[in-house]
């Protein structure tokens, strides 16, 4: 019995905490990995550019952090860098950046359009609950065949640092 008890806490001890799988992120024709086997899904709308657009959202909890991979299409007669700018500040202000303190880096995987805005942001802010947050997002379009534009947003929250699961995390995003 003791043994059996032994066995299962070293197994226990060995099980990967990030279990990294990939994942396609409809409706756009986007690809990422998340850490973890079954990650939740949602469909909702959001208001892009002050237009009602469906918004698929993949994501999980893993080690400490939340890793999302959210997708939309741009509605018609919509300037795309504008509708990133906007969905950029709603990030920020909804976890109380302090803008002062935001490191943008250009984000641009293969496929993705140059735009001032598809960026990548190492951000500091506050939760709901008053507690320090680490934030991670990035912003991209990809112009699909049929001439839509499809937009992807990925964002990593947690209350440390894991510099090796924001790599990861960011540097699989695919279109």
């Amino acid at each position: 019995m003791l043994l059996g008890l032994g066995v299962a806490g070293l197994c226990a001890a060995c099980s990967p905490v990030f279990d990294w799988r990939d994942v396609r992120v409809a409706p756009a024709t986007a690809a990422a990995v998340l850490p973890c086997k079954k990650p939740s899904h949602v469909e909702h709308a959001i208001p892009l550019g002050g237009v009602p657009t469906a918004l698929s959202v993949t994501g999980c909890k893993a080690g400490g952090a939340t890793f999302a991979v959210m997708a939309a299409i741009l509605p018609q007669g919509q300037q795309v860098d504008e509708v990133l700018a906007g969905w950029q500040q709603a990030t920020l202000d909804n976890m109380h950046a302090d803008s002062n303190q935001v490191s943008r880096v250009p984000f641009r995987p293969l496929g993705g359009l140059a735009l001032p805005h598809a960026e990548h942001l190492t951000m500091q802010g506050r939760q709901a609950d008053g507690k320090a947050v680490q934030g991670q997002a990035a912003w991209t379009a990809h112009e699909a065949a049929d001439g839509r534009t499809m937009l992807l947003h990925v964002v990593m929250y947690s209350q440390r640092k894991q510099d090796h699961e924001i790599d990861t995390f960011f540097e699989t995003i695919r279109w």
